[in-house]
């Protein structure tokens, strides 16, 4: 394919764009202070067909391609990063997990609540001493005499912590063989011994709910694994190749809003006597945020596409576009903020919160670290 997207995803775009103006950009700034005043919006989006794209239909989801959800990823993260990760993280980063290796029992149960945005699913992975390896993680589940499972151990960074009524939680089921040890569960957050903190006070995405998790003597009854026991370890790394394509998607989406932002202060700005837009420094600015924009998304778009097509060498091209969108995204959001000058600082333009939202991206789901490490031993 090349970099534009086939026919109909325009249209698609159309009413991601016309949800977005109509339920989340009014909503930003108190999200920012509450994350659990967008759960009307979810709901809405549920109602748009939006939380189950890649969802069958025969569990109320749409049967959509990872490409409809990057065209959804861009357009939820140009009103604010925290409530898109809110949506995505839920519905196309955890849910997956159950489309992927759950039951057709656990899917006729979780899926169409999740697809209809009345539930949300967090996946809990990280841990305070393991983020990006994730075989190191030290969380047990430990199966009782009577085919239950105990869980003990804390769980870190778990986006939608509290928000959610499904969590999907990776232990430890062999303590001795490391990557070959874990498992994953499906957990109802309301399970006597689970316990979470305060919202964590971060840099950026104000509006997701993110904490620390604690598991304490947790039982889940023997129904609770998802997949194969001792086979999490696998089912993770797999489900991280869409989770950084959507990352990377909202990097673009950061990007585009950013780009937009510049492209209006800089024909409305005067200073000297004349607009921003007559100086050429000014115009040269935006023509790079848009080189560097049109770079990352031709990247996502093939690495999106690659994955539907399972091409093999799918897994190359995510690292590309998860490295390069993240680094765009950064870019930009900083030029933005300095074209902006004083007023960039000041929140409530919207370009100091992309430009604190847009920094996550380099980290979660895989930092730039790993991503060259993935291309430096692939290409070797």
């Amino acid at each position: 394919m090349t970099w534009e997207l086939p026919d109909g995803y325009d249209d698609f775009r159309a009413s991601c764009r016309a949800f977005v103006d109509a339920h989340l950009r009014p909503i930003v700034d108190a999200a920012e202070l509450d994350p659990s005043l967008s759960l009307p919006a979810w709901r809405a989006a549920g109602e748009a067909g939006l939380m189950g794209l890649t969802v069958s239909s025969d569990v109320g989801g749409a049967d959509a391609d990872l490409k409809a959800v990057v065209v959804l990823a861009e357009e939820l993260a140009r009103a604010s990063g925290g409530l898109a990760i809110t949506a995505l993280g839920s519905s196309y980063m955890a849910a997956p997990h159950i489309v992927l290796h759950g039951s057709e029992e656990q899917k006729k149960r979780y899926l169409p609540e999740v697809c209809s945005g009345e539930s949300l699913v967090s996946i809990l992975v990280s841990e305070p001493g393991a983020g990006s390896d994730v075989a190191a993680l030290t969380s047990t589940a430990v199966p009782d005499h009577d085919g239950s499972w105990i869980l003990n151990g804390s769980k870190m960074f778990i986006t939608n912590a509290s928000l959610s009524s499904i969590w999907i939680v990776a232990a430890r089921t062999d303590q001795d063989a490391r990557h070959r040890g874990i498992t994953t569960f499906l957990v109802d957050p309301k399970t006597p011994g689970i316990s979470w903190g305060n919202p964590l006070p971060k840099m950026g995405w104000h509006a997701s709910d993110t904490r620390e998790v604690y598991l304490d003597d947790v039982r889940i009854p023997a129904d609770a694994v998802l997949g194969e026991v001792n086979h999490g370890f696998y089912q993770t790394m797999a489900a991280f190749q869409e989770e950084r394509t959507i990352l990377a998607a909202m990097a673009v989406g950061h990007a585009v809003e950013c780009l937009a932002l510049s492209r209006t202060y800089a024909r409305e700005r005067e200073v000297f006597g004349q607009k921003l837009i007559d100086l050429q420094s000014v115009r040269h600015t935006l023509a790079r945020m848009e080189i560097a924009l049109e770079t990352a998304r031709a990247a996502v778009y093939r690495a999106a596409d690659r994955i539907d097509r399972q091409h093999p060498e799918a897994h190359r091209s995510v690292a590309v576009a998860k490295y390069h969108a993240a680094n765009v995204a950064n870019e930009v959001a900083d030029s933005a903020v300095q074209l902006f000058g004083g007023m960039g600082f000041v929140e409530g333009t919207g370009v100091a919160r992309h430009y604190r939202d847009a920094r996550i991206l380099r980290i979660g789901g895989g930092t730039d670290e790993v991503q060259l490490e993935i291309l430096s031993r692939l290409g070797a």
